[in-house]
């Protein structure tokens, strides 16, 4: 067994018998491992204790530490909170760590006068209310969109206080017209009455929902019953706003608890951990977090870690957490700081059968599939880069090709004639980068001059604006479209750029001054990675080409019909999209486009048909 340094068995001699965190650090002074404990003296000295059995992760942990240090807390769950904040802040290489905890956004709720409501990825401790934090932020933005619908809550930063509001400094805005505010900037509703209504907020956000609906239903009798018929018929628009998202909720359980049911899937040194949060028995929301651990943790030692780390940082905590086996240290600190946290009794119940055990398995699925979703990111993760080095060193590069752009042109004859321009970043398609070109040069039939203009037009534009611009430029095509873009290249004086180019017939990559081709191997990961960017650029310029064809296909079709000018035209283009929509549409359908008479929908039919 390893033996404690000699100045750590100093300090282990001298350390009391309280409550705290300790910190282990290594011959670097970097803190490696972070714990709690009831008795300090106790708790530390195991670890350097002969008789005591350990695994192969406290082994290692114990070879490294050659210092320690320890800071006093008044109880046990003092330690516990404490504890779970310094791993946070130095995420150290032996504790259990949340990924890219800082990313994940609230739903905060200001504590202001007359709150606003709005997402933020901050935390301040002022007193707002906080709701989160939101994993998936396509549900936040949901849940959002959905508050917006029911309650007409401010959106302004206006500093709203009762002596400003009383002053006269404010005027209401067209969000009060539009009824989507109540204007209390002009005192159109009382501090109480807003308060009430950020209490129903915060009950919807939470799930709260079937007191809210009793609420809001009894109000609308009350209203109805002393005459007062809009607001009545306001408070039923917003009942049916909220029975329409509560039946969207799965109901999961009949007995209407409250839960969350807690699930842990875990390869290698990465877990996933899943929480699935059941509020008046419906499923309300899922969270997931990945997790830093050791390849000897077991689950029930990462969800030991993961409750303080994820109720730290939540508002509600349910009266039930379903666990899917025990943990290492039962009850204790966990359990007392948990029930403070609530404000009552929290069960950590370990269900075997019945519904809780059927929702755990689904949560243990959903864990599983997202860790697997994890892995499959980090293979083609390295699957790019893999492939950007092949390309780095096959071109002789003197960077990795982080951004590739690549041009492709498209034409039928001289028509519509139209280039692509794609962008890849570190070897993923980064469609906001992707551009159009309608080529404005009488060279129509001219791949090579069509081309040139391309690369002229888009690198003018970028080095006007003083843009970054892209490590590689592929060209589709050969060596007469490589050298059109290198002319157009070295009108800008950009000849220093990286540039090549992908002929389409044997896959042959060309760069410039070189008459042959590169003697690389066609199916190698950095030419397969160059194969998916050409292919990207034809789809994209094919599709617009396509697009500008049955547009101008569909407005010659049109200016053939008398009657039919610019403004209906595209009334007709904007409601039916093509000639074959039109042609079989009724003729009520036709009447119903702004500026189309009955008898012109008629004549537009016949004359359509009889082509």
């Amino acid at each position: 067994m390893i033996k404690a340094p000699i100045d750590i068995q100093k300090k282990i001699e001298n350390l009391p018998h309280k409550p705290g965190v300790y910190l282990f650090r290594n011959s670097d002074r970097c803190i490696i491992y972070i714990g709690k404990a009831k008795i300090l003296r106790n708790r530390v000295r195991s670890y350097f204790q002969k008789s005591r059995t350990r695994d192969a992760k406290t082994e290692r942990l114990v070879s490294q530490i050659v210092d320690l240090e320890i800071i006093l807390t008044d109880s046990e769950v003092e330690a516990l909170i404490l504890e779970s904040n310094l791993v946070k802040q130095h995420k150290p290489k032996y504790n259990v760590n949340l990924k890219d905890d800082k990313t994940w956004p609230y739903i905060r709720i200001t504590n202001e006068p007359f709150p606003r409501v709005f997402p933020t990825r901050k935390v301040y401790r002022d007193g707002s209310r906080y709701f989160g934090p939101y994993t998936d932020v396509g549900t936040m933005k949901n849940l959002l969109k959905t508050l917006k619908q029911i309650f007409p809550l401010r959106n302004c930063k206006l500093a709203l206080t009762r002596d400003k509001i009383a002053a006269k400094k404010f005027r209401v805005c067209l969000a009060y017209h539009i009824k989507q505010c109540p204007g209390p900037c002009e005192g159109f509703i009382s501090q109480q009455d807003y308060g009430r209504m950020i209490d129903h907020v915060s009950d919807f956000i939470a799930g709260r929902r079937e007191q809210l609906l009793t609420d809001v239903r009894q109000r609308m009798f009350d209203a109805a019953e002393r005459k007062d018929y809009e607001y009545a018929a306001y408070l039923r628009d917003q009942l049916n706003h909220l029975t329409a998202f509560q039946e969207k909720q799965k109901i999961i359980d009949s007995s209407s608890s409250d839960r969350d049911l807690m699930a842990v899937a875990r390869e290698d040194k990465v877990a996933c951990a899943v929480v699935f949060q059941v509020r008046g028995g419906k499923m309300i929301g899922r969270q997931h977090f990945y997790l830093e651990t050791d390849r000897d943790d077991t689950i029930g030692t990462i969800l030991q870690a993961f409750l303080p780390q994820y109720y730290l940082q939540v508002q509600d905590v349910p009266s039930e957490i379903c666990l899917p086996c025990a943990l290492p240290e039962e009850g204790g600190a966990l359990q007392e700081w948990l029930n403070a946290r609530r404000g009552g009794r929290v069960v950590l119940a370990i269900p075997k059968r019945g519904v809780k055990a059927q929702l755990l398995r689904m949560s243990q699925k959903n864990a599983r599939l997202l860790l697997q979703e994890l892995k499959q990111h980090k293979d083609d993760r390295f699957r790019s880069e893999e492939a950007l080095t092949s390309l780095q060193i096959e071109l002789g590069l003197a960077n990795l090709p982080q951004r590739i752009e690549a041009f492709d042109v498209s034409t039928i004859q001289g028509s519509d004639s139209v280039a692509s321009m794609v962008s890849f970043f570190q070897g993923r398609p980064d469609k906001n980068g992707y551009r159009h070109f309608r080529i404005r040069g009488k060279s129509t039939l001219n791949d090579f001059a069509m081309m040139r203009e391309a690369v002229l037009r888009r690198y003018r534009r970028l080095t006007e604006e003083k843009a970054s611009l892209p490590d590689l430029i592929l060209i589709d095509g050969g060596k007469g479209q490589l050298s059109a873009a290198l002319s157009a290249l070295e009108e800008l004086d950009l000849h220093h750029l990286s540039i090549a180019s992908l002929a389409k017939r044997l896959e042959e990559v060309y760069l410039p001054g070189q008459s042959q081709p590169l003697a690389i191997a066609a199916d190698g990961p950095g030419v397969l990675l160059l194969r998916q960017i050409r292919d990207e650029a034809h789809r994209f310029a094919v599709t617009f080409h396509r697009k500008l064809r049955k547009k101008r296909t569909l407005e010659s079709e049109l200016d053939r019909i008398e009657g039919i000018g610019p403004r209906r035209r595209e009334s007709l283009i904007a409601t039916f999209g093509t000639i074959d929509t039109i042609r079989r549409a009724e003729v009520e359908e036709i009447a119903a486009v702004a500026g189309i008479s009955h008898s012109l929908a008629e004549k537009i039919i016949r004359e359509l048909n009889s082509k």
